[in-house]
């Protein structure tokens, strides 16, 4: 696998000075949790998932989660595990003859007993499979869960991830949010091999006060779920070794419908990607508005800013904005490498490349490994490269 793979060898020149490297499965946890991106929710129930899954592999998606729990009715968990077991046994046979990329795939259980389940009814046709997610986990329910999956584990003779999500009530209400941040964070801590990434299930979290945001609104402009999303990275981001990556949140909205609001995205970065790909900037700019993908891109951006990395989408179009979004800019790039130059010369303070900030080796330092690590997950854009043109290369092919 490898981002923006889709893209022909030509375009990934034009676009990357550093282009992003091939993963696998096996790849180091920390590559794969970095190369999640944007990760597509999809039913296990389609009847046709083992052709969507390749059709998602050929547009760039590297990640997929098919979900049994909240995106099928309950009557519907049966016929899902059994459409489950035959797509994969379809994608088992793209593994046998070598000839197919597909994304790390992850099913979304409703329960632990599910998760061993599911390993022996898949058996070897479970290899396309590298984990599970884990819903409304909790320090009460996620030993269960962390259990299951060791057991599958030996069941199975692979190495299976786990992807917990943060979105139970207790977790919203303030007098239990920090019992159960620190239960889970002990609770994880002793399977931290097996933790792939820890996501946030914000409509959950909105739920449990009757709230949801309206697509000219970010998660960060409802101060509840800032709040919670604040404390999360808090106890369970931390760059000193001990956190996790933690992923954005969901952005519910693709239709076209009537804005309350002006769009947000300004006109000047779009009228620079005229003539670099089939559609103008302009029309670019436009596809954009018309999905809401301007309220998506802010949000990715104050993920980023409030330390998340990645983000559940549940439609096909998110995807190319949170990988476009995912490049390391030029700018970014060349600090990341002079921070850590300096800090291997002593630490001290320089000014940027740019000459528009100040980079300081020793407080930088963490961030500037995190840079480099998503440089080689996504690339490095060239310098006259923007946001606007790597997305209107992924929209326009």
């Amino acid at each position: 696998m490898r981002h923006f793979g889709h893209l022909p060898d030509d375009v990934r020149a034009r676009l990357f000075l550093e282009q992003p490297r091939t993963f696998t499965a096996r790849s180091e946890p920390a590559v794969l949790a970095t190369a999640l991106g944007g990760t597509l929710y999809s039913p296990a129930t389609r009847p046709a998932l083992a052709a969507d899954i390749r059709k998602q592999a050929g547009r760039g998606v590297v990640s997929m989660v098919l979900c049994l729990e909240d995106a099928i009715a309950d009557h519907e968990v049966d016929a899902g595990e059994r459409n489950l077991v035959e797509q994969l046994a379809d994608l088992g046979n793209d593994f046998t003859d070598c000839t197919q990329d597909h994304p790390l795939l992850f099913i979304r259980v409703r329960s632990a007993a599910q998760i061993l389940d599911l390993a022996e009814r898949l058996g070897p046709v479970g290899a396309p499979l590298s984990g599970f997610v884990l819903p409304k986990f909790t320090p009460e329910n996620g030993g269960a869960y962390l259990a299951a999956l060791t057991a599958a584990e030996a069941a199975t003779g692979r190495r299976l991830f786990a992807m917990p999500v943060l979105e139970s009530p207790e977790l919203a209400h303030l007098e239990t949010r920090r019992e159960q941040l620190f239960g889970i964070a002990e609770l994880l801590a002793g399977h931290r091999e097996r933790v792939l990434a820890v996501r946030l299930g914000v409509t959950d979290l909105c739920s449990a006060y009757g709230l949801r945001r309206s697509p000219d609104l970010t998660a960060y402009d409802v101060a509840l779920v800032a709040a919670v999303i604040g404390d999360v990275v808090n106890v369970l981001g931390r760059a000193d070794g001990t956190g996790y990556t933690v992923t954005g949140p969901v952005w519910e909205y693709f239709p076209v419908q009537e804005r309350m609001f002006k769009p947000q995205l300004r006109r000047t970065p779009f009228a620079a990607t005229a003539g670099t790909a089939r559609a103008s900037g302009e029309e670019v700019r436009r596809r954009i508005i018309e999905h809401d993908l301007d309220g998506l891109i802010r949000e990715v951006e104050l993920d980023r800013a409030n330390g998340l990395l990645g983000k559940t989408c549940i439609h096909p179009s998110h995807v190319p904005a949170v990988h476009a979004l995912s490049v390391v800019t030029h700018e970014e790039y060349c600090d990341a490498r002079d921070i850590l130059r300096q800090e291997r010369d002593g630490g001290g303070v320089l000014r940027s490349a740019y000459t528009n900030k100040m980079n300081e080796a020793r407080p930088h330092r963490a961030w500037a490994e995190r840079v480099l690590l998503r440089a080689e997950v996504f690339g490095v854009a060239r310098e006259d490269v923007s946001f606007a043109e790597l997305l209107s290369a992924c929209l326009c092919g």
